[in-house]
């Protein structure tokens, strides 16, 4: 089913571990309400990156899908509010995340997946917050090119 015009609810809550694991990756209404609110933003996303096409690898998480996979306890992956992605056709998920927190986008956190992948989250608190993940799991904040 499609959401948007580039975005559809089966590549927003697909998951591998889901599948490998027999778990349930169904969001309620509230939670698919979330999800097509996010497609919608990931929408805007897409223009940002001079419309290249979105590989989506994690949109949202059931608690045992979240739990399996070893995502945090409060992750907005569970409530439809994030998605992981890259986007090869623009660049690297740095200088996705570059772009992204240079624009007027509202979003609540966007991280760097140290050099994987990017995670955006729409979660209403809108703090824009930047971050860096490590390959170590620490989390940093993430600097622009140029900045010391």
């Amino acid at each position: 089913m499609r959401i948007t015009e580039h975005f559809s609810l089966e590549e927003l809550t697909q998951s591998q571990t889901a599948d490998r694991l027999g778990l349930d990756n169904t969001p309620t209404g509230e939670e698919l309400e979330h999800l097509i609110q996010t497609a919608s933003l990931m929408e805007r996303v897409r223009e940002l990156l001079n419309n290249k096409s979105i590989l989506v690898s994690s949109g949202y998480r059931s608690p045992k899908v979240n739990k399996a996979v070893g995502g945090s306890k409060g992750s907005a992956h569970m409530s439809g509010y994030a998605v992981d992605f890259i986007c090869p056709g623009f660049g690297t998920p740095k200088q996705i995340c570059e772009a992204l927190s240079a624009s007027q986008l509202v979003y609540d956190q966007l991280i760097w997946e140290f050099g994987r992948w990017v995670h955006i989250s729409f979660d209403p608190r809108q703090r824009r917050q930047n971050l860096t993940i490590d390959r170590d799991g620490v989390r940093l904040g993430f600097r622009k090119e140029g900045e010391d």
